[in-house]
């Protein structure tokens, strides 16, 4: 079964590491994947991924010329279903694929949508053959929040971590840091938005406090710096700097070596205003380091109720340093929760968990 995953752009996120995940364990349950995406920092990844790629380079809105060559791939290559997976996409491709009888698939990844893409997701809803939603919780936020209401061609089905990217390749993020195996090492992964959605301050705002508790202990934050968030950004830097703490917490920018960075923590914090089901967590909680969240609906989902991660109340830096505290003096809760969460994690966001629920959906589309 021939699959084409559409990209309007190919940044460092979430959504694009589940494809590129997607794309090298789909043959193993009888899929053939093609991608077609525009630009952004992984566009050599996903060139060199072993899949076809086809280069995507949309100049309008809706631009009729990229249609046209959505439409040509999906009839040269003989596609069977289209899987978008922003609204641009959808649209586009329900144009590409008209009169070809062939699938249009969509993806919401929770996402905090702008108003165009309101409008945009209400008017696709009902058009493509089938959403995919990757979080009980967005479909009720959704509702709630945006009146955007999803229909009987809804399925929930969770993201997926390859765990063989995971091994360690040998770097020494501590060693790169010049910091032993003893100090005390707490990380976020997580681009700055200048959408309310990741929450690094709060984090800044919890370290004084566990600083004056273990004064060894080093902060880092992974991500990019998105258009329009420098003032996030430069606001997280300020705090740490006026409460002379600058030296001890590192903005380390975008990494590739997320296995390295998550084999060096002792904890992983998320601390987040609005998310869909983070491939970041799952990530950490498969790498077997225990974890903090806020507790927004879709990271309580993520940690099994709140079971499999510790809880503080979104944006409550207080809370977030006396629960930092307690796994910093209790090494074996931070080993019990780590292994729990790791048992969890492996039971429902895997690769092969989302392939195989990916796959039935697909062929029911099909009717094969």
């Amino acid at each position: 079964m021939k699959i084409l995953h559409v990209l309007d752009s190919v940044n460092r996120g979430g959504a694009e590491t589940l494809i590129l995940d997607v794309c090298r364990n789909a043959a193993a349950f009888g899929l053939e994947v093609m991608i077609a995406a525009g630009d952004g920092p992984l566009l050599d990844e996903f060139a060199n991924c072993g899949r076809p790629f086809f280069h995507l380079d949309r100049r309008l809105p809706f631009d009729p010329m990229h249609a046209g060559q959505l439409r040509r791939i999906i009839r040269s290559k003989g596609i069977d279903l289209v899987h978008t997976h922003q609204a641009v996409d959808a649209i586009h491709s329900l144009a590409a694929a008209a009169g070809l009888k062939v699938p249009v698939v969509l993806s919401h990844h929770g996402i905090v949508p702008d108003a165009k893409n309101r409008r945009a997701t209400k008017f696709l809803l009902s058009r493509v053959a089938h959403n995919i939603v990757v979080a009980e919780t967005v479909i009720r936020t959704y509702n709630e929040l945006y009146g955007i209401r999803f229909g009987a061609n809804t399925s929930v089905i969770y993201n997926g971590v390859d765990t063989s990217r995971l091994s360690p390749e040998g770097g020494d993020l501590r060693a790169e840091m010049g910091i032993g195996p003893d100090v005390p090492l707490i990380g976020m992964i997580g681009n700055f938005y200048p959408e309310k959605r990741k929450d690094q301050l709060t984090v800044c705002r919890s370290l004084p406090k566990v600083i004056e508790h273990f004064p060894d202990t080093r902060c880092v934050f992974i991500g990019g710096v998105e258009p329009g968030a420098g003032a996030k950004f430069d606001e997280c830097r300020q705090f740490c700097d006026d409460n002379q703490i600058g030296e001890r917490v590192h903005f380390l920018g975008r990494r590739s070596d997320v296995p390295d960075i998550l084999s060096a923590l002792d904890i992983f914090v998320f601390s987040s205003f609005q998310e869909g089901l983070p491939i970041a967590l799952n990530e950490a909680m498969l790498a077997g380091v225990p974890t903090i969240v806020s507790d927004i609906p879709s990271l309580i989902e993520a940690s099994g109720t709140g079971q499999y991660s510790m809880v503080f109340p979104v944006g409550d830096e207080a809370v977030l340093a006396e629960k930092v505290l307690s796994l910093l003096k209790e090494p074996a809760l931070r080993g019990e929760l780590a292994r729990n969460a790791h048992g969890f994690a492996a039971s429902n966001f895997t690769i092969e968990a989302h392939l195989a629920r990916l796959a039935e959906l697909y062929r029911s589309l099909r009717g094969s």
